[in-house]
């Protein structure tokens, strides 16, 4: 909360936890109006001493938790777009 605290007003802005971190962080995140992402490159456990299937699987929960929140999940282009992401090939 600190940190986000000191972000300027109307940023975007996001965070993850790694490992047992990644659900208390996304949760917080959420509550406090960021961005979070997902991916077996942060945290190959699905639940306590259960291994993620698939990023799927991580992505799924999330996006699940985001609805449950009164949240929207993202589409692709609209991802891109808050990232500042081109599309292949464009310039």
């Amino acid at each position: 909360m600190y940190l986000k605290n000191l972000l300027p007003e109307g940023c975007t802005w996001s965070a993850l936890g790694i490992g047992k971190g990644h659900i208390p962080i996304m949760l917080a995140t959420l509550a406090m109006g960021g961005h979070v992402r997902v991916g077996m490159e942060d945290n190959v456990y699905f639940g306590s001493g259960e291994l993620a299937k698939s990023n799927a699987q991580l992505v799924t929960r999330t996006a699940n938790i985001i609805r449950e929140m009164g949240g929207k999940v993202a589409t692709p282009e609209e991802a891109r777009e808050i990232l500042g992401v081109k599309r292949r090939g464009e310039l």
